[in-house]
């Protein structure tokens, strides 16, 4: 038997027991006071959801795939790497124990063209992805409308002067759960860029937990909701600058309307000793009706001196003075509107480095905008 399959196998058995011992959370755990995963899910039903699938467009040179479902035959970057960076949490450590199957990718040197992955179906799943000491990659994982419980586990392992841009773009599954649990570690000059783009579920929740472990390292996270109706979608990030000279940004904005709810959890660490670290977050919300609702929460816990570090939040609805200057010049409402909104998202999307992508999310986010009649 091959050596890999028991460490694997006691990997998974160890996180089952987390979820066991913790079960689905709820609004008295801290971190999911705004998302009461156990008003709408009972532990019997992680437990038993099946396995979700992974499509891959395809296999570009210089990138490497592994079938999670067949740990038999796994490869030695695997071995080292599955479950290896520790659970977010109950949700994270139930998609680790509970799927049978899932996709590895090990990426060398510098691949020009997007690895566009697809989830369908119902249920847990895996994605680990490796990238060696200086390569390049962006991935684009879509997430498609699902009326049960979906919950995807993803390890991002960046070697020394690595560079990965990760785009992140669920559907709107009104009837749906979406759980994502991302953890990436970044080694010395390896730089993370994540853009999350979610219009809503009936509870969509992602926890991105980001260790720059390496002098040098960066990560920069942005994203955007746009949600109607009464759905919900909250993102929750920790950024821990683990060392000194070490840079993270987070740029999040939300747009809510009907009886929507939008959160945004931020909490950036310093460690004692990382001087010279630099963090930035802003998270803004905009409410396009009475009963939507945005949460804004980001947090720093600084045990460094020599760091620079700040955040802001806001909430409100639409500038009425802005709207008003526009109005002046002739510009009828709905579109002075329209284009206020446009403005308001424009900064996190702008985070998408290639330009074809940020086009593609565009359209997506304008196509929510007309459904909402807000474009």
């Amino acid at each position: 038997m091959n050596a890999v399959l028991p460490l694997v196998e006691a990997r998974r058995a160890k996180a089952g027991e987390v979820f066991r011992a913790r079960g689905v959370p709820h609004r008295r755990v801290e971190a999911w006071k705004y998302s009461d995963l156990r008003a709408s899910l009972e532990d019997a039903a992680v437990v038993e959801a099946g396995t979700a699938v992974w499509t891959l467009a395809s296999l570009p040179t210089g990138v490497e795939s592994f079938d999670l479902g067949d740990l038999s035959h796994a490869p030695d970057w695997v071995s080292r790497n599955l479950g290896t960076l520790g659970t977010i949490g109950a949700m994270d450590a139930a998609s680790l124990a509970f799927a049978k199957g899932g996709l590895a990718l090990r990426i060398s040197g510098a691949v020009a063209e997007p690895l566009r992955l697809r989830l369908t179906g119902q249920g847990h799943a895996r994605l680990l992805v490796v990238l060696e000491p200086g390569a390049s990659a962006t991935l684009v994982e879509r997430h498609g409308a699902e009326t049960n419980l979906r919950n995807t586990g993803t390890e991002i392992v960046l070697g020394a002067g690595a560079q990965f841009e990760h785009l992140r773009i669920a559907e709107e599954a009104a009837e749906g759960i979406s759980l994502a649990g991302i953890e990436a570690t970044l080694e010395r000059e390896a730089r993370y860029r994540g853009h999350f783009t979610n219009l809503g579920g009936k509870l969509s929740r992602v926890d991105s937990n980001i260790l720059l472990r390496g002098e040098g390292a960066s990560a920069e996270l942005s994203g955007v909701d746009v949600l109607r109706d009464a759905t919900h979608a909250d993102v929750t990030t920790h950024v821990d600058h683990a060392v000194g000279n070490t840079q993270s940004t987070q740029i999040f904005k939300k747009v809510a309307g009907g009886k929507a709810r939008s959160i945004y959890q931020g909490v950036v660490t310093v460690r004692e000793g990382a001087n010279g670290s630099d963090s930035r977050q802003t998270a803004k919300g905009l409410l396009l009706g009475d009963r939507a609702e945005i949460d804004l929460k980001p947090e720093l816990e600084i045990f460094a001196d020599d760091v620079k570090c700040a955040h802001g939040a806001a909430v409100g609805d639409l500038d009425v003075e802005s709207l008003f200057y526009l109005k002046a010049r002739g510009i009828p409402e709905d579109e002075a509107r329209n284009l206020l909104i446009h403005a308001f998202l424009g900064d996190a999307l702008d985070q998408i480095a290639d330009e074809t992508l940020r086009g593609e999310v565009w359209a997506l986010v304008e196509a929510q905008l007309v459904q909402m009649g807000a474009a």
